[in-house]
């Protein structure tokens, strides 16, 4: 029967509207008690009470108040164990301030936004600056039940979801795409547990997919499926008693930052605070006194000894900095006790990680965003940095005696002795502090630089007893008492920091951190990572005696009787490169410039050039660096590394590559070595800088006077067919390369383009006129094509040289364990 229009649009109304009712009807149903819809249901008490369905797999949340802020944060319990990808055990995910808000049958948590506020008395003010920016809904939860103003919350697809985004990370890293699977993911009840001041929910997420990259596929049993358990902490958020202090860029201690609209017109819109821990008196005022809460650190009691006495002693010298600040007994390390959940927010945790992977340690933790306070310290420390220490020891003094007997204390000493500064310096970031890259120049005084093992020389013996300070750095405590230190009543707090920097520098002391020492471009010339010394180019000096020292005493008794010859090359590789950071270091006098983080008010001089007199020894040093008597391997160590044995495949991170099949390409260790030197010499900032200078003042150095030494230095070597004949030959390849890369990068200035693109002909005309031999001719003809090429299309990148990857560096004290898996046929 054929309906009319008018017929069937009537009944779809219908159809609707009866919908409708029924929806309606829904909504008015009252939901059922929270003790009786958990009626079968296991219980736990806490911050916000959780009930676990077994029945159904499902997780209840208990929300105890409306509108009232908490705060919540993801992290990983347990993480996948490679550093390149990052998912570690222990990463902590974002800090949220939410609060839960009803909105007919649904809550919905909803992060509050901080960045921007109004510090007023005025609720109108304030409300005029929250409606003017975004607020974020992290998630909306469906009612099950109610009980007068308490509500229950079905939480199980907010656990069972990725969220610390290990998906993305997977992806980012190239190493395959992956999604939750939810029918293999679960709620962990071992680790969800609800506490008086914060609840946790874990659940085991399984990312499947494909396409797995090498680093996956190297630590997990079946690459195309990735359990991980991911932790959810819902949290207290500390009460007004906490008093925020003004962030200072001169005190070293790190900020929190917002807009605060509330400010006066003439005063700056943007206000800081520092991040330290909460730390109060018994005893008010600026006299020692005991306090109320001693801040303690639990070490994860996973780690093995003698590491844990180590990372326990290393954790405990930041006990002398408070002392000093004027509190007594308020710093405290213990062992965490095995009831205790690692992931409660009471405790401040030193984690011990392991990883397939040379990794960084880590120094975190979860700080309010209102005010600067921090609630929890979380160090991350890798275990595999503890046998790279050693494995540089080991180059350094091993001489394993064909007995077989194994003396290894001193090296052990060595590598203790780091895990000790390291426990320290990552703690020193969950207290506040940021790096200090100028202590190495300071005598050492803080931990919150990076140390290069401090090595001496004593006749033609090598002492490495003090490799690593002992104790808190003068730095270290001048920062705590910056952060934390009672001033007297009435005391501005401003005036009482200033007072404290100008103490600090009048004793020779000074705070400049990671955009001042990262970028290879830097320009102070004492601010660097893994050097050592308060002259850079003078300890790269010395650094070179101790490196040609330890070449020349290399041997097969590095390593112990019974170990495969060829893993030797692990040994050798950071003997060879000992040098490395150094030369970054000295790099940096060259058109460096002395400066601090001054503010409007100083007498000194913000900004002043390092001496020319020291810029020409800089440039000279690192020249001497390219001798092919530095760069060659000892004929005894090529004779001394055979290939690779069955198992024990090379690790591209820890060995040299080359162009040599299986066999030790001796040209591959001087290429690496030669590239980092020109690199560093030809960087585009510094050559820049260079110009300027100049420019400026032309008894400083120039760009071009420093090319035409490396030019004619390079000439003067000789060119017979030899060992060091062909590693001239690579090197003025290597500057040739490095010569047209600067002429086409625009990060250089023009000029400095200009100039090296000039230079490239002088290189040719020196080795048009040096043609001795096949080699030499072979080798001018090469360079000469690749210059034709360039200037046939002078935008086009041309390849001289493909420089060989160098061996990984940073961070000294890492290792991977990667060229130790068994080769299997499926690979």
């Amino acid at each position: 029967m054929k309906i009319k229009p008018e017929k069937a649009l009537l009944l779809i109304a219908l159809f609707v509207f009866l919908t409708r009712v029924d929806q309606l009807a829904a909504q008015q149903k009252p939901l059922p008690t929270i003790s009786s819809f958990t009626e079968n249901m296991v219980n736990q008490d806490g911050f916000y009470p959780l009930y676990w369905d077994d029945s159904n797999g499902k997780i209840y949340l208990e929300i105890t108040a409306l509108d009232k802020e908490i705060l919540y944060y993801p992290s990983l319990a347990a993480g996948l164990g490679s550093n390149d990808i990052g998912l570690d055990r222990g990463r902590l995910g974002g800090s949220h301030v939410v609060s839960f808000n009803k909105s007919g049958n649904k809550i919905l948590m909803t992060e509050s936004n901080y960045d921007y506020r109004a510090n007023t008395d005025n609720p109108m003010e304030q409300k005029a600056v929250e409606e003017s920016f975004a607020e974020s809904v992290l998630w909306g939860f469906e009612l099950s039940a109610q009980t007068n103003d308490r509500y229950l919350v079905d939480a199980t697809d907010f656990v069972l979801r990725d969220a610390i985004d290990a998906a993305r990370s997977i992806s980012r890293n190239n190493q395959g795409n992956y999604k939750v699977d939810k029918s293999r993911s679960a709620v962990y009840l071992e680790r969800t547990k609800a506490f008086p001041k914060n609840t946790e929910i874990e659940a085991s997420i399984t990312l499947t997919g494909t396409q797995a990259g090498g680093y996956l596929r190297s630590v997990t049993p079946s690459p195309d499926a990735v359990t991980l358990r991911m932790h959810h902490s819902f949290v207290e958020l500390p009460d007004d008693g906490y008093t925020p202090r003004e962030f200072d860029p001169r005190a070293g201690v790190n900020q929190v930052s917002f807009y605060d609209f509330a400010s006066p017109i003439n005063k700056s819109i943007v206000k800081r605070y520092i991040r330290r821990h909460r730390l109060e008196k018994v005893t008010p005022g600026p006299a020692p006194s005991e306090v109320k809460e001693p801040i303690i650190y639990y070490i994860d009691p996973g780690t093995p000894e003698p590491i844990r006495t180590a990372l326990m002693e290393g954790t405990k010298w930041w006990a002398e900095a408070f002392e000093s600040a004027g509190f007594i007994n308020a710093f405290q390390v213990k062992l965490l006790p095995e009831d205790a959940d690692p992931m409660d927010i009471r405790y401040n945790l030193v984690q011990w990680v392991h990883r397939s992977t040379r990794g960084w340690s880590y120094g975190g933790g979860i700080t309010d965003p209102r005010t600067g306070e921090i609630i929890k310290g979380k160090v991350t420390l890798g275990s595999l940095r503890v046998r790279q220490d050693f494995l540089i020891a080991q180059g350094l003094i091993a001489n394993y005696l064909e007995t077989g007997e194994v003396e290894d204390e001193a090296m052990l000493d060595m590598a203790l002795a780091r895990m000790r500064q390291l426990a320290a310096h990552e703690v020193g970031h969950t207290l506040g502090l940021p790096h200090n890259y100028i202590a190495s120049s300071q005598n050492r005084a803080s931990v919150m630089d990076y140390p290069h093992p401090n090595v001496k020389l004593k006749g033609n013996k090598l002492d490495i007893s003090d490799a690593y300070a002992e104790g808190i750095g003068e730095w270290d405590k001048v920062a705590i008492q910056m952060a934390y230190a009672v001033f007297p009543e009435g005391k501005n707090e401003k005036d009482a920091i200033h007072k404290m920097v100008e103490d600090y520098r009048k004793e020779g002391l000074d705070f400049l951190s990671d955009q001042d020492a990262r970028p290879t471009g830097s320009a102070h010339p004492k601010t660097h990572l893994w050097d050592n010394g308060k002259d850079a180019v003078e300890e790269l000096n010395q650094v070179m005696k101790i490196r040609a020292l330890v070449l020349a005493d290399f041997d097969e008794s590095k390593i112990k009787m019974g170990e495969p010859l060829a893993t030797i090359e692990e040994v050798f590789v950071p003997m060879y490169l000992f040098h490395r950071y150094q030369v970054e270091a000295a790099s940096k006098v060259i058109a460096g410039v002395n400066y601090s983080y001054w503010l409007r008010g100083n007498k000194e001089k913000p900004i002043v050039m390092v001496p020319a007199k020291e810029q020409v020894e800089a440039i000279e040093s690192i020249i001497a660096t390219l001798s092919p008597k530095n760069l060659k391997v000892p004929e005894k160590i090529l004779e001394l590394i055979p290939p690779r044995p069955y198992g024990y495949r090379a690790n591209p991170r820890e060995t040299f590559s080359g162009k040599t099949g299986l066999t030790f390409d001796p040209m591959a260790a001087p290429q690496v070595a030669a590239d980092l030197s020109l690199s560093l010499l030809l960087n585009p900032q510094r050559a820049s800088r260079l110009v300027n200078q100049h420019a400026m003042d032309n008894s400083f150095p120039g760009l071009e006077g420093l090319i035409e030494q490396l030019i004619n230095y390079l000439d003067g070597l000789s060119g017979e067919v030899s060992y060091e004949g062909e590693i001239k030959r690579m090197t003025e390849k290597l500057l040739l390369q490095k010569l047209i890369n600067l002429s086409q990068d625009n990060a250089a200035s023009a000029q400095a383009r200009s100039i090296a693109y000039f230079e490239i002909e002088k290189l040719i005309q020196k080795l048009s006129a040096s043609l001795i031999n096949s080699s030499q001719r072979a080798h001018y003809e090469y360079c000469v094509a690749i210059v034709a090429q360039m200037h046939k299309a002078p935008k086009e990148k041309v390849q001289v040289l493909d420089p060989l990857p160098a061996p990984a560096g940073s961070p000294i004290g890492s290792e991977s364990l990667e060229w130790l898996r068994p080769i299997c046929s499926e690979e």
